[in-house]
């Protein structure tokens, strides 16, 4: 494993781990869920790079399409929580309560 694998590797993995461990605000969550993104982004473009294939062009910007509707879904019930609720914590959020 080379240094740009290994760092790509535990960008996101850091990323995981602050989505898993770290849940106090919904803020928080995505922007550990946009460090994730990005990592596979730029791990998949040096991919299609190192291999110097045409097939792999066309997955980075597949997951940056993705990644930006993830993000603008993400900011929009980001949004509609802090109107409905007063806050983005993630304890205050309960289906049992709906």
């Amino acid at each position: 494993m080379t240094l740009m694998h290994f760092t790509f590797s535990a960008a996101f993995l850091m990323a995981l781990t602050g989505l898993a461990f770290h849940r106090i605000h919904l803020l928080s969550a995505l922007l550990c869920l946009e460090a994730m993104m990005l990592s596979l982004f730029l791990g998949f473009s040096l991919w299609g790079l190192e291999f110097n294939s045409t097939n792999f062009s066309t997955t980075p910007l597949l997951l940056l399409a993705f990644s930006a509707c993830e993000a603008s879904a993400g900011l929009a019930l980001l949004v509609a929580t802090a109107r409905t609720h007063g806050s983005d914590r993630l304890k205050n959020l309960s289906l049992l309560q709906c």
